[in-house]
């Protein structure tokens, strides 16, 4: 089984072929491919280890669709003072089929 590190705008995510992943929001219509060019290692059989990158090695990606995360309640209060607000939030994310790791 092979996988590999990437790093995308500063997060840093494992992947493995045939996996789907989601990431932060990108401006990419469903179908369309991507190219992760900053691989940190690789493992498999044999492991290769990036300083701080793998020269030639990528990871191709398909855009499947956009996904939400889970809500996050957020709740202020002040005791005494009658003040109670509570909001919520959820983050959008892109995500992507894994379709090759070249190394």
């Amino acid at each position: 089984m092979v996988y590999a590190v990437i790093n995308d705008r500063g997060a840093q995510y494992r992947v493995e072929e045939g996996r789907e992943l989601d990431v932060a929001l990108l401006d990419a219509t469903p179908g369309t491919e991507i190219t992760f060019g900053d691989v940190l290692l690789v493992g498999g059989e044999t492991v290769k280890i990036g300083n701080p990158t793998i020269n030639g090695a990528s990871v191709l990606a398909e855009v499947v669709g956009e996904a939400h995360g889970p809500k996050i309640v957020v709740f202020k209060y002040k005791s005494k003072a009658r003040y109670r607000r509570r909001t919520g939030h959820r983050q959008d994310y892109t995500r992507l089929m894994i379709k090759q790791i070249v190394s």
